[in-house]
Formats: C-alpha cells, structure tokens, sequence
C-alpha cells in the first residue's frame, strides 16, 4: 500500500522543517499522538533518532517504534517501523511553491509474510482510507500550528 498527501503552508521551509524535526513537541502539534518519548537522540544530526509513538487508531491505543533511517537538512526525513511482520516507511518532504511551502507525506506498508500479505489484500482498502484522513489530519494540524506560530 502506498499513499501520498501534501498541505501546501504560508511559511517558510526552514519555520516547517524546524516544527517537524521538533519531535520532543510534536504532541502539542498532532493531535492524534497520545505520547510520544524519545528512545535514542544521535549526538549529531537525526539518523538513529529513534521514539515510540502512541496513537488512538481504530478506537484502541497503539504503541509504534519509529526511527530515522535518511535525511537531508530542510528536504526531507525517512522514518521505519515493524510490527507483526509489516514494514511501514514515511517519508516527510518540503518543497518550495513560491513563498509557502508544500509538505508531503509518502507512507508505504509491506511485508515479507504471505500471512501478512492475504490479510492486507482484503483489508487494505478500509485502511487506505482511513490512513488518508488520518495523514491529512496531520498535515492540516502542523500548517494550522506552523502558520499559527
């Protein structure tokens, strides 16, 4: 599965890219995180940054181990996360569109069990959708922060 979705914000990229890299504060940006802590802060950079992540989905609380596998500096970020046999890959990018900034949101879900893969062929197009809202959500809460601040 794969999905894409981008918010275009009335602020500069370096104001976005500082927001989004702020994980430490991100709780009082993205309503959907319940808690959030910090795991493991590289000494430079954010390669190995890794947190778990606490969110209410489907009406149950899920708990998510995610780290940082790839940056560049006010482009984008690359996050990982397994569970149950399921890889989820995110990545976070800015763009430039004038004097705004347009912040994209890839999420890509796989697996290497067969197991794994049946079940997410039937149930994929109900989670599509609601990893659409819920990613759009986001993204509408970090412009309406970002242009806020």
């Amino acid at each position: 599965m794969n999905i894409t979705v981008s918010v275009e914000i009335n602020s500069p990229k370096n104001r976005v890219w500082h927001a989004i890299t702020d994980f430490e504060n991100c709780i009082h940006m993205i309503s959907g995180i319940i808690d959030l802590k910090i795991i493991h802060k590289p000494e430079k950079g954010l390669i190995g940054l890794k947190w778990t992540e606490t969110r209410k989905m489907f009406g149950k609380e899920s708990t998510e181990t995610m780290w940082i596998t790839d940056y560049i500096e006010e482009e984008y970020y690359c996050t990982r996360a397994e569970n149950c046999g399921a890889i989820y890959i995110t990545k976070i990018s800015l763009a430039e569109v004038e004097d705004k900034t347009l912040l994209t949101m890839s999420f890509s879900g796989t697996s290497d069990s067969i197991f794994i893969k049946i079940i997410s062929s039937f149930m994929n197009l109900f989670f599509k959708k609601s990893m659409i809202k819920m990613l759009e959500k986001d993204l509408n809460e970090i412009k309406a922060f970002v242009e806020k601040s």
